[in-house]
């Protein structure tokens, strides 16, 4: 690992201009953010993932070496890991082989404790409400229809669904609710949003936490909370400086979930990567049909930013998973499979040209992938008129991507300026989903239950329908049954329930049965760590 001076160089900075966390990470004061003219923006998306995921993350640092190796100014901008993933079945979230982020494990734990103080704020603000109900205080909360829950960054699904304030008139109001994981956080999906401190002081203060018995709506600001959730998120709205396996400069920071939120790093990060380099490599989570699209409806209009190139990221096993072959199968060589499986990279590909973006399409290359199989999906992308490049960068580092940074400088050129969102702020709540559902998903239209309706008539005489929307669905396929791989057809989308995340500034739209507090699995990644001779172990 290089020293960070050298890497803080590389963004025209000094050591004076960080403050240091340890000897390899460092916090960015937020002083820095429009120190320089923007450069230009990447966004690395993907295809519908398999549960282990496509490689976005690892791309993302690939490229960003890979740019850094031709001697472009270049930084990457990229979300922090959960604890959750870490210890569950997924893994950390730091890249792979030889493109990680730098130090891996601890970025993977603790980090700056930036989960930690959102989740110390979030579950301040849920002992402030319980207090709030135990001495009846004004204005009066209704104990049923309170929104506000707890977090903790762990996988546990015990805590899903609890009660509280159990064991006599001194222990509280007894009533229904339960534990989120941290990414879930509304704050933060407000701290990954917020222009700065003021921005996310104004967030806060208009949070929907519940309602009164009277049926208004009641905010933090009611409750007199936000100056003390500020005081213990003032470090962490501070962007974080580490480095790639190479040495080239990343900022990670934030890290909200991509379902019921937006699956981005924060504002902050990207903004101010796009004033020290030229070029800013950013990801979001899943596949096109969820972060991507959450990236430009939601963080692009909020922020006023427009990349310049998206990325969208396939492997071979992926595409043979959509093609009909079972996990176990996708080491085994089948070109018919690949073949069968395009459509949904084709779809994908259909939604970067509906936002009008160019795309580069980025074979994430494995070591069961055969040449015919690549050659597959080169020769579709041919016949799609898109640019396309086979990308060795787990195995090669940056070296491995430089075909693909190089397609990616081009294919800037193609870039015919503002993207085309999927719906205006003026169209009615119906109309906005359809609009997402039916351009990046392929859906026929939308259904919407009784309770999903009544939601909306709510949620227009509180006067939020002019809201964006975050729309909670599986990342398994296109439509919202998880088992419908592939490119579906002659579908809709149903959504059960609509809640409002005032302080975020989204409605978030839930379809299927998403979960916002995951659990383990039968034999979780968490039994594999241990610390041998001083160095943590079994974080993959």
């Amino acid at each position: 690992m290089r020293n960070l001076a050298a890497v803080t160089e590389k963004l025209g900075l000094t050591p004076d201009d960080l403050i240091p966390y340890g000897r390899d990470k460092a916090k960015l004061p937020l002083s820095l953010l429009g120190k320089g003219a923007p450069g230009k923006l990447v966004l690395v998306s993907a295809i519908t993932p398999t549960p282990a995921g496509e490689g976005k993350t690892t791309t993302t640092i690939g490229i960003t070496q890979a740019m850094d190796r031709l001697g472009v100014k270049v930084c990457a901008a990229l979300r922090e890991p959960s604890l959750g993933p870490c210890f569950g079945i997924k893994g950390g979230g730091t890249g792979g082989g030889q493109s990680m982020l730098e130090p891996s494990v601890e970025i993977n734990l603790h980090f700056t404790g930036d989960l930690h103080a959102v989740t110390a704020a979030h579950n301040l603000l849920s002992a402030i409400i319980d207090n709030h109900l135990h001495f009846r205080s004004e204005p009066l909360l209704d104990p049923r229809r309170v929104l506000w829950r707890r977090v903790i960054d762990q996988n546990d699904r015990s805590l899903r669904n609890l009660m509280v304030g159990m064991g006599g008139r001194k222990q509280g109001v007894p009533r229904e609710t339960g534990f989120d994981i941290t990414a879930a956080s509304e704050v933060m999906a407000m701290l990954c949003l917020a222009d700065d401190m003021n921005d996310l002081r104004a967030r806060l203060d208009r949070t929907l936490i519940g309602y009164g018995f009277d049926g208004k709506p009641i905010t933090i600001a009611n409750l007199g909370a936000t100056g003390a959730m500020i005081a213990l998120l003032k470090d962490a709205i501070q962007p974080n400086l580490v480095q790639t396996t190479e040495g080239a400069p990343a900022i990670v920071h934030g890290g909200p979930f991509a379902n019921i939120a937006h699956g981005c790093n924060s504002v902050i990060a990207t903004r101010m990567a796009m004033g020290l380099a030229d070029w800013t490599i950013t990801e979001a989570g899943f596949g096109m049909d969820l972060g991507a699209e959450k990236f430009f409806d939601i963080k692009c209009v909020g922020a006023k930013l427009d990349p310049s190139v998206v990325v969208c990221v396939a492997t071979v096993r992926a595409l043979k998973y959509h093609g009909g072959l079972s996990l176990k199968q996708l080491t085994e060589p089948n070109p018919g499979a690949v073949t069968a499986g395009l459509p949904n990279l084709e779809k994908h590909l259909e939604s970067v040209a509906a936002f009008g973006k160019p795309a580069v399409v980025a074979l994430n290359r494995f070591g069961a992938d055969t040449d015919e199989e690549i050659e597959v999906v080169r020769a579709k992308c041919a016949e799609l008129g898109v640019r396309f490049a086979m990308s060795d960068h787990f195995m090669r580092g940056g070296e491995g991507a430089e075909d693909l940074a190089r397609e990616i400088l081009a294919a800037a050129e193609d870039d015919k300026g503002p993207f085309t969102p999927s719906y205006s702020p003026e169209d009615t709540i119906e109309d906005k989903i359809r609009g997402i559902a039916r351009r990046s998903y392929g859906a026929n239209d939308v259904q919407f239950t009784k309770n999903a309706q009544m939601a909306i008539k709510g949620i227009t005489k509180l006067g939020y329908a002019h809201l964006p929307i975050c729309i909670a669905k599986t990342q398994s396929s296109l439509s919202d049954d998880p088992k419908r791989r592939g490119r579906p057809t002659d579908f809709d989308i149903t959504v059960t329930s609509i809640s409002i995340n005032a302080g975020a500034g989204f409605l978030v739209v839930l379809t299927g049965d998403i979960m916002r507090m995951p659990g383990l699995p039968r034999r979780p990644q968490a039994l594999e760590i241990d610390v041998v001779d001083g160095t943590i172990v079994g974080i993959q």
